[in-house]
């Protein structure tokens, strides 16, 4: 679809605003923070919370920091005004405003860049969110290196790492739209706090239909006898993708979505080592400290031996360039991903 179509068809459900400067003309090669609300179709927090809302659900209210267009979430706000917060940029604010609100019967839902909420606040998730156990959400979007151009301080590549080191927390990466829909609807109930990670909604999508979402869980998303890619996030697409280039040399891997990650699926990780011993992993974050981490620590706990090869980000501060640029760059998407299952094949 080209730009101008995708803008028109964007702009009849009002999710461009009014006072955009995208143009019909918009060359969609480009890659800019006007574009990316007219093309960020997979994010659809906003339009989930809506439908949950409609559905009954009136203690929902939804607070960002000045970033209710980027991730999203500016739709519910101008359909229940009363119970959106823009709390401007005053991310530590908000997310101690958000814990006030779930001590008195809200159930609060925080929309915003992942670098300014994981990071930035992390020791008020930690102090304000889980150690008093409370049932706030969290969405994180633009994780990784989804902000591509903006540098350095807006790049996420340490998230996973550091909110998987929180006692309470429950840690989910939604590959798509539908995952997210999935994941905000089934989790709902939840009594605790619930961190989503996602992108920055011009991932590939993968569900057609929300598919089974449950703490803790996984969904196999491909067969295969050879190996095994435990993904998550944008990478799951990504999988699928180098799966399909593998099987053209005869190689047949197993791609799961390992969307829970804290805590994570132990049973899918160990029938897959013990089947053919052959894992890699593949995130869009640091992999000393991050999925990667996560899978080892399982086989380790469990004595299971298998080998691992981690794909993601090296143990630096990615550089700067479009997304598609930087997960070519770091051997991240399709190709990339084949690339390093062929090799690490072949090295045994």
């Amino acid at each position: 679809m080209s730009a101008g179509k995708v803008y028109q068809e964007r702009s009849r459900d009002r999710s461009i605003p009014e006072d955009s400067t995208l143009t019909p003309d918009f060359d969609e090669a480009s890659w800019d923070m006007a574009g990316s609300l007219a093309l960020s179709t997979q994010l659809s927090t906003g339009r989930s919370l809506i439908k949950l809302a409609e559905s009954g659900h009136d203690d929902i209210v939804v607070c960002t920091a000045d970033l209710g267009r980027p991730t999203q979430v500016i739709d519910f706000g101008r359909r229940y005004p009363e119970r959106y917060f823009n709390f401007g940029i005053a991310e530590r604010n908000m997310i101690g405003a958000a814990a006030g609100l779930a001590t008195t019967g809200w159930l609060p839902v925080i929309s915003n860049y992942s670098f300014f909420l994981a990071l930035m606040g992390l020791e008020n998730i930690r102090n304000d969110i889980c150690y008093p156990n409370l049932k706030v959400r969290m969405v994180g979007t633009h994780s990784g290196i989804a902000m591509g151009f903006y540098g350095t301080s807006h790049h996420c590549n340490e998230d996973i790492g550091a909110l998987r080191a929180l006692a309470d927390l429950v840690l989910m990466a939604p590959c798509d739209a539908t995952a997210i829909e999935a994941a905000l609807t089934s989790t709902i109930a939840h009594p605790g706090p619930i961190y989503f990670r996602c992108g920055r909604g011009r991932e590939t999508p993968v569900y057609e239909t929300p598919p089974e979402w449950r703490i803790g869980g996984s969904n196999r998303l491909r067969e295969g006898g050879d190996a095994t890619i435990l993904a998550i996030g944008v990478e799951v697409a990504f999988a699928l993708e180098a799966a399909d280039l593998l099987a053209q040399d005869g190689i047949e891997v197993e791609v799961v979505d390992m969307y829970s990650i804290a805590p994570i699926d132990e049973a899918r990780i160990l029938e897959a080592a013990r089947r053919h011993g052959r894992l890699f992993t593949a995130e869009e974050h640091n992999v000393t400290s991050g999925f990667a981490g996560a899978v080892a620590d399982v086989l380790a706990d469990h004595g299971v031996g298998a080998k691992v090869t981690r794909i993601g980000l090296p143990d630096s501060y990615s550089i700067l360039g479009p997304p598609t640029h930087l997960y070519r760059h770091y051997a991240m998407d399709g190709a990339g991903i084949a690339q390093r299952v062929r090799e690490g094949l072949a090295a045994g």
